[in-house]
């Protein structure tokens, strides 16, 4: 079988040097977990870290929207910054550790939402409060997979410019699925913010 000839990609949406620099400063903000969130010292940064890596995709996302890239070049861009983002960090506190681990499981989500949304995977009529019953009893038959599988529908559907029921997602009980869901909300939330990443040239600085 012939193989397919992809034009060479010459934009660097995402680096190990900027995952790199964030872990750094995740390290150096000497992060303490704590009930009362008020109390916990630090916990910005990784909301910032999930921005950052969020923007970073929908970059990517938006080419493929204009045709400048088609879908498995997308693909193949988005794991490449699926690879940098999951790695074990090394070096850093156990209540950081569990924070890095629960972003991490939101960016799970999130790339299984944008490959969904490449291949159309997904069905666009599909209600999400449904969708989020469903992945919420899923996860209380520790069928995690399903409920990954749920919750990239429904970011496929925030892809496709559907709307998130609020008040239903602030119900979701803590666990996987609101875990999952965080990335969901983080994809709407750059999405509904300005819009300046359509035209970005993809680019980074470190």
């Amino acid at each position: 079988m012939p193989t397919t000839q992809h034009k060479q990609i010459t934009h660097e949406f995402y680096t190990e040097e900027r995952w790199a620099n964030w872990l750094k400063q995740v390290e150096e903000s000497d992060f303490k977990l704590s009930e009362n969130e008020e109390e916990s010292k630090g916990g910005e940064i990784f909301v910032n870290m999930q921005d950052d890596v969020i923007l970073a995709c929908l970059k990517v996302i938006a080419k493929y929207q204009n045709g400048e890239y088609d879908a498995e070049e997308t693909d193949d861009i988005l794991a490449s910054i699926q690879d940098i983002v999951l790695k074990s960090p090394e070096n850093i506190s156990e209540d950081a550790q569990i924070m890095i681990e629960s972003l991490q499981n939101s960016f799970v989500a999130a790339f299984a939402s944008f490959e969904k949304y490449l291949y159309g995977n997904f069905d666009i009529n599909a209600n999400i409060e449904d969708l989020i019953n469903e992945a919420v009893k899923a996860e209380e038959a520790e069928d995690i997979e399903g409920a990954l599988d749920l919750i990239a529908q429904i970011g496929a559907l925030i892809l496709s410019e559907k709307e998130l029921p609020a008040e239903k997602v602030e119900e979701i009980p803590y666990g996987f699925v609101a875990e999952f869901m965080d990335g969901i909300d983080s994809i709407e939330a750059a999405m509904v913010g300005a819009d300046s990443y359509k035209e970005d040239d993809g680019d980074y600085e470190i």
